[in-house]
């Protein structure tokens, strides 16, 4: 009733939406803004709740005649003022529901505390329909909803989810000035301790001696063999319940010699026996053939080899497979006993021999079926010795990781652990036992196959192929044969309790013992209790049911006794989880909601001395109200890990120490991994496993127990009770939760979202810790360990390296992980007086640089004579008419189009004739010329210098794809102002044609004229500029941020601009470079149409686009022409590296040789990616190319060559920066390859003429050497200002005329928008001095602010590539402080999923960053400009708009 009162109460506090119409403007308006302030995170839920109740409390109809300031009080108490006694008392039908994890009460529980959560919505991934699990599922936008406003409204629903973490806040630390530290979670001081006395070592009753026993498991097996011929030893059975056959001991005696002579004298190599004693044998064979195995494993035994059971391997993938194979190979198997059924069904290689799976040795395999064993003479007979030291056999374990060792157990241990099991259990000969569990290990090997042979009993084997088909088999078999013992697990008895409606006559009264083997199981409890409710009408008495714990280690730690040894009765005990997160135990007397209730597993077992003690650290003892692990010390325990000594010690040999320091007995201990306590009665309770362990924040939590609180979320329609798997994973420098489950074929998308956000929500609440990831699979994709149940190690690793392929995932990293650095606070900055004196101080210098002096350096009066390019076309048509200056290449390799000198000028003459007659135009009018790259272009660009007019170069849209590359090229001739259009025929078809119409308003071109047939001309006069300063051309280029901006290059500036270039690159005419570059902005269009015309050189053009379709084409006419200094950009540099990376050998033979190459530049406006210039280096060192060639220039808007390697000068000199330090805008050099490393290449050498200053940008006071900051340039060929700037109107004049505030204050400098820093090197530079390096750290505008640091998009983007195989290429931007990775997938849309958790884990790991939204796309999706540059704002309104069509989105909770 409470929960009912209080959600009545709440829904009256909301406004109805017609209400919430008629509230006044202005409260409507502080409500919307109080929205905003919670969105943002400026006000807390409660601020939120409190401030909103307050403004709505006069508009509220009083309820009841309360007054309204009370309501909310009143809720308060109604709801703790609810009827005693009002929990659901219905009765529920026991047999209807799953029983397996569950408990009544805590899945009441688990209500109760969903029930505490308002319906918080959080937003539902959306997925394309093809990754849909069905079709039938409607696309998850609701109806109505308008596309665009989906991808918004999910944010927004995101951010409501992350309005506070409800986890403690972050601790206030001092961050030292480079390291960030990641927050170290102090204790609570609340937190519950410990309080009790130091337990002592509790010890079993001590084992008696029976004057009769044998002393050895052999000389038992002998003694039956030859006393008790005919008695049965082992009855198996066929999947249809049916005996097939019973092996008796006097079989098994002669059947297991057969096998031991044959092994020891009928096998050899090269006359040499294959066998000798001591070695160790594989033993294949499958859980329906309980026989064979039997007599494989006494046989061995009496062979004197070692018996290493192991599970039969089905493909070469099993999980876990792998691991056994090497616990094969550290233990030398050699030999493989299986079935001739069993061999016949192995998969087999093409020779007919069996198959050598994945990680395992070369092994021989051996049928031991009659026909291939041989009757041993007369005078052979077995050694049967006394239990000696030696192994007897070897039992294999997966550890927490997936490691898999092998357990040696002894002889004597073997024995004295039947001893114990016997008088435990009170085993009596010729008593039936009936046997669920796989009897190759654990208590199936030990009771059925074991302590069976030293007690003569007769064991009934279940298979578990039978289980599967009947669960009630094991049931129906006790009844047949009357059986005294049945060994169970308790996921059998919950399967038996589904299937027993239609069972009338079956009677358990015979049962004295039904042993429950995972009784350390914390659901075990439920399955006892509900078995026993539904068979104790079958003859089943109470006290019959015996929980036992055992590990590998320790074998059989506990078991609950029989009634008639008069032992006290079994208890149960009501833990608070909360305690036990911490190691304590608090008995729960109230039903609060986060109980654990375990029953006992019983009493030691006889011989045995057993403590308890701290899971961590030295093994203290614990105190009696402490969890710890169980150690025990008895004759029949493990012995080793075979062959790992180290961790033998620790877990074999371990001494508990008293408080006081001093060891607890002489004796060494066994660690059971078992994790528990000693109640009352001396009982052992234990309430987990340390492979279920998980520790995040310093509590402990058991996976089981998560396991069964995600299990008890109702309603479970959507995933299989079986298969679910929780386990941690470490990131960031703790353990973070994760649960993986299977999704039924039939649930809905949004219902298993649902159930996803209950169970997180669940989990929260009942263990008060965060789930990071919880992961939905496919029906039957989870890795399955051989008998049922899931592989959890193996789960985990396929989720680490993303080969989980889950169908729905939900990241909740924003809730678990707080211990993040605190967000940085900006300091106030220091004043400019001080940071002078702070670098005269330290002693360092003010960071600046110039390239060489270019008055020193001119060689003739050319620079003065030639201030305008069109003078000097003139002048070298005069001086040197036919002297080629282009040669433009085809996709074929042949030169497409040539142009002398006298060509060049005459095609120019005719253009501006065209321009002065057919269009009219005047000096100063703006022409866009509209070209392919190609000589057309560089002729039109001199006709409009000719005419007086300036051009302003456009790239042409693209005829497949005119929708998006039209629209560019109007608004740059809208921009521009241009006034004619120039270009070919063709593209003037395209600009008018119909097509085009559909993209843009065609009748609003300007006049366009073809160049293509423009008649001979009369003599021109040149138009002759009356000032330097007057504009030359416009250069328009859009910037990765998507905005068009346009600069203006005067005839001065450009002029200075060639003549830099000329002498970085000693340009003469008789030289030839390669460019393959775009020509229409930057450097790429003055190397393109300029530069040539200036020094005199030839230049060899290749466009980018040929190499479409013949990726070779550069590097071929590199080799071709023998050409020394050649351009590209990163895009071209990409193709060739992925295109002809593995056809070197090809290139080779086709004689292209690249020895000549002494400087290839990339022409970009970036940081220079190393990753692709080493690996271009390195792809074509085979091909000659020298590994100091490659470099990169740098440029931008304001001054679009600042740096140029060029042919002298020392090599680039390559940095390593720390990561760290970077975000908070500092500079620390370290070493190669230290951890948050970055690896940062000089972007080339600076231009002569040009000085460069680093400037702090809040500032604007020059900083030191390796100092972070913008990169300000000075010099005659800076641009002159921006012409327009498109979609930003933010980025004003200072952007080229600024002064810096302090220092040398009368420079006028330009600010390059990009951060970066100097750095004086040791190497010299051409004129002697120490060299000056400039690193360009990346551009200012693209950076990402992101709790208080300054992130850099492509540091971020590497490592989200590093992090999954399919990963081709990743953008990240942000929208509203959340950080949105967006990466195209290359493998198929399965896999889209896997890289969610991945991406999150990359980016938390290297960049201490919550990712907020991950989004999956196709190859392609994500844009790239013609340099190659990724233009992430286009990606991100693409986003917002919902136009990427993205194979999946995840919100990171």
């Amino acid at each position: 009733m409470a929960e009912r009162n209080s959600t009545g109460l709440l829904m009256m506090l909301e406004p109805s939406p017609a209400m919430a119409m008629s509230l006044p403007v202005e409260v409507r308006e502080k409500l919307a803004e109080l929205e905003l302030e919670l969105s943002e995170g400026d006000i807390t839920q409660k601020g939120y709740e409190k401030k909103r109740a307050k403004l709505l409390a006069p508009y509220i109809p009083q309820i009841q005649g309360v007054e309204p300031s009370l309501q909310k009080e009143n809720r308060i108490q109604m709801s703790q003022a609810a009827p005693p006694g009002s929990k659901h008392n219905k009765s529920r039908a026991t047999n209807t529901r799953d029983e397996r994890f569950r408990s009544d009460l805590h899945t009441e529980a688990v209500h109760a505390a969903l029930a505490k959560y308002k319906e918080r919505k959080m937003p539902m991934p959306s997925k394309r329909r093809s990754v849909l699990v069905q079709s039938s599922v409607e696309a998850c936008t609701p109806p109505g909803v308008p596309v665009n406003s989906r991808v918004s409204s999910k944010i927004q629903q995101l951010l409501n989810t992350l309005k506070r973490p409800k986890r403690p806040s972050l601790r206030e630390f001092f961050i030292d000035d480079f390291e960030e530290l990641v927050d170290v979670q102090q204790p609570d001081p609340n937190q519950p301790k410990a309080e009790g006395n130091q337990m002592s070592p509790l010890a079993g009753e001590p084992l008696g001696v029976v004057t009769n026993w044998a002393p050895s498991l052999l000389a038992s097996l002998q003694r039956w063999g030859i006393t008790q011929p005919r008695s049965p030893c082992l009855t198996a059975l066929d999947n249809a319940g049916k005996p097939v056959y019973t092996l008796t001991y006097g079989k098994l005696w002669t059947r297991s010699q057969k096998l031991a002579f044959t092994l020891l004298n009928k096998l050899s190599t090269r006359n040499e026996p294959l066998l000798l004693p001591g070695d160790r044998v594989a033993l294949v064979f499958p859980n329906s053939d309980p026989v064979m195995f039997m007599v494989a494993f006494y046989g061995c035994l009496l062979a004197e080899l070692i018996p290493v059971p192991i599970e039969v391997p089905l493909t070469r993938k099993d999980a876990g497979s792998q691991q056994i194979g090497f616990l094969l190979g550290s233990c030398g198997v050699t030999l493989a006993l299986t079935t001739d059924a069993c061999q016949k069904g192995l998969p087999k290689a093409q020779t007919g021999e069996v198959v050598t799976f994945k990680g395992w040795p070369r092994l021989l395999w051996f049928v031991t079926d009659g026909k291939h064993v041989v009757k041993p003479p007369k005078d052979w007979h077995p050694t049967i010795r006394e239990a000696n030291n030696e192994i007897a056999y070897i039992e294999y374990k997966t550890s927490k990781e997936g490691s898999t060792m092998g357990i040696t157990v002894s002889h004597p241990a073997m024995l004295a652990h039947c001893h114990a099991l016997t008088q435990a259990c009170g085993y009596t000969e010729a008593e039936t036992i009936c046997n669920v569990l796989d009897f190759k290990r654990d208590a199936g090997l030990w009771h059925g196959v074991l302590t069976s042979v030293m007690t003569r009993m007769h064991v009934i084997s279940i298979p578990y192929s039978l289980m599967k088909v009947n669960p009630l088999s094991w049931i129906q078999k006790v009844h047949t044969y009357k059986a005294r013992v049945a060994v169970v697990k308790s996921r059998d008895m919950h399967w038996s309790l589904l299937a027993q409606r239609d069972q009338r006559d079956i009677s358990l009264s015979s049962l004295r013992m039904l042993i429950v083997t995972d009784g350390a199981n914390p659901w075990s409890i439920s399955s006892c209790d509900a078995f026993l409710n539904v068979f104790q009408a079958r003859g089943l008495r109470p006290e019959v049911i015996c929980p036992c714990a055992s590990s590998a280690e320790g074998m059989t730690v506990a078991i609950r006794r029989p009634p008639e040894s008069g032992v006290p009765p079994p208890g149960k005990a009501v833990l608070s989880m909360s305690g036990l997160s911490h190691s304590v135990i608090r008995v729960d007397t109230e039903e609060k909601l986060s109980v654990l209730t375990v029953q006992d597993v019983g009493q030691v077992m006889p011989g045995a001395l057993v403590c308890v003690v701290r899971v961590e650290g030295t093994p203290y003892l614990c105190q009696t109200d402490e969890v710890g692990e169980i150690c025990v010390s008895s004759g029949s325990t493990g012995v080793a890990y075979y062959g790992l000594p180290g961790m033998t010690k620790n877990t074999f040999q371990t001494i508990p120490v008293r408080a006081s320091g001093g060891p607890i007995s002489g004796r060494p201990f066994t660690r059971t991994s078992l994790l528990g306590f000693v109640g009352p009665d001396n009982l052992v309770f234990i309430v987990g496993r340390m492979d279920g362990l998980m520790t995040v924040c310093g509590r402990r939590h058991n996976a089981d127990d998560v396991v069964a609180t995600a299990l008890a979320v109702e309603p479970m329609k959507f995933v299989y009770r079986g298969r679910i798997a929780v386990f941690s994973v470490s990131v960031l420098h703790d353990e973070r939760i994760v649960v993986v489950a299977e999704q039924r074929p039939d649930a809905s998308e949004e219902g298993s979202f649902q159930w996803m956000s209950r169970v997180l929500q669940a989990i929260d609440s009942i263990h008060q810790v965060g789930v990071y990831c919880l992961a939905l699979v496919p029906a039957n994709t989870m890795p399955k360990a051989p008998l049922g149940g899931i592989h959890i190690s193996e789960t985990k690793q396929r989720f680490l390296e993303g080969a989980l392929h889950p169908c729905n995932v939900l990241m909740c990293p924003h809730s678990c992980v707080t211990n993040l650095p605190k967000p940085r606070q900006k300091q106030p900055e220091v004043g400019p007086a001080s940071m002078i004196v702070g670098n005269l101080v330290a002693g360092k210098r003010i960071a600046q640089a110039c390239g060489r002096d270019v008055a020193q350096l001119e060689d003739n009066d050319q620079a003065r004579k030639f201030l305008y390019m069109q003078d000097v076309l003139q002048w070298r048509a005069q001086a040197t008419p036919d002297h080629p200056l282009f040669l433009v290449l085809n996709a074929k390799g042949t030169v497409s189009s040539t142009a002398s000198c006298l060509q060049l000028q005459k095609r120019a003459e005719r253009v501006a004739m065209a321009l002065i007659e057919k269009g009219r135009l005047n000096p100063g009018d703006h022409v866009a010329l509209v070209y392919p790259p190609g000589i057309d272009l560089i002729a039109t660009f001199y006709g409009c210098l000719y005419a007086g007019c300036v051009p302003v170069t456009v790239r042409p849209p693209h005829p497949q794809n005119l929708a998006t590359t039209l629209p560019t090229v109007k608004m740059i001739v809208e921009v521009s102002k241009s006034v004619c259009i120039l270009t070919t025929q063709a593209i003037m078809k395209l600009l008018k044609s119909k097509e085009a119409a559909a993209a843009v308003d065609v009748k609003s071109w300007p006049m366009v004229l073809d160049t293509d047939d423009l008649p001979r001309t009369k003599r021109l006069q040149i138009y002759k500029p009356p000032t330097p300063e007057m504009l030359a051309y416009l250069d328009f280029s859009v910037s990765t941020m998507g905005i068009l901006a346009g600069v203006k290059m005067s005839h001065a500036a450009t002029s200075a601009l060639c003549r830099s270039i000329k002498l970085q690159c000693e340009l003469y005419p008789s030289r030839q470079i390669a460019i393959c570059l775009d020509p229409y902005c930057g450097l790429g269009f003055a190397l393109w149409c300029l530069s040539s015309v200036y020094s005199g050189h030839q230049s060899i053009l290749v466009p980018p686009l040929e190499l479409d379709s013949n990726v070779s084409l550069w590097l071929s006419a590199v080799s071709q022409y023998k050409v020394r200094i050649t351009f590209c950009s990163y895009s071209v540099m990409e193709m060739c590296t992925k295109g002809l990376g593995t056809q070197t050998e090809t290139l080779r033979l086709r004689n292209i040789n690249l020895s000549c190459v002494r400087t290839c530049m990339v022409v970009a406006e970036e940081r220079p990616r190393i990753t692709l210039t080493q690996s271009f280096s390195k792809i074509f060192k085979d091909l000659g190319l020298s590994p100091r060639a490659v470099s990169t220039t740098f440029g931008c808007r304001v001054n679009m060559a600042v740096c140029l390697q060029g042919t002298s000068g020392p090599d680039p000199t390559t940095v390593y920066l720390d990561m760290r330090a970077l975000r908070h805008e500092r500079v620390r050099m370290v070493e190669r390859g230290s951890p948050h490393s970055l690896s940062l290449m000089e972007s080339g050498k600076i231009l002569p003429g040009v000085k460069v200053v680093i400037a702090n940008t809040e500032t604007k006071g020059p900083l030191g050497d390796s100092h972070l900051g913008e990169v300000w340039v000075s010099s005659p060929h800076n641009a002159t200002g921006y012409y327009t700037v498109y979609g930003e109107d933010a980025l004003h004049a200072d952007h080229f005329n600024t002064k810096l505030s302090f220092g040398d204050t009368q420079t006028v400098w330009a600010r390059t928008g990009y951060l970066g820093f100097l750095r004086r090197t040791e190497l010299t530079d051409a004129s002697g001095e120490r060299h000056d390096a400039l690193y360009v750290v990346g551009s200012l505008d693209e950076t990402l602010e992101l709790r208080g640091m300054r992130y850099h998009p492509i540091d971020i983007e590497t490592s989200v590539i590093r992090s999954h195989k399919s990963i081709t290429e990743c953008a990240v931007f942000t929208w509203t402080n959340l950080l949105v990775v967006v990466v195209e997938l290359s493998g198929s849309e399965q896999e889209a999923l896997d890289l969610v958790p991945l991406v999150t884990n990359v980016v938390l790991e290297d960049h201490y960053l919550i990712v907020g939204v991950v989004v999956v796309v196709d190859p392609g999706v994500i844009p790239i400009n013609s340099r190659g540059e990724k233009q992430r704002m286009h990606l991100r309104d693409g986003f917002l708009a919902d136009q990427l069509d993205p194979i999946y989105v995840a919100y990171n909770m």
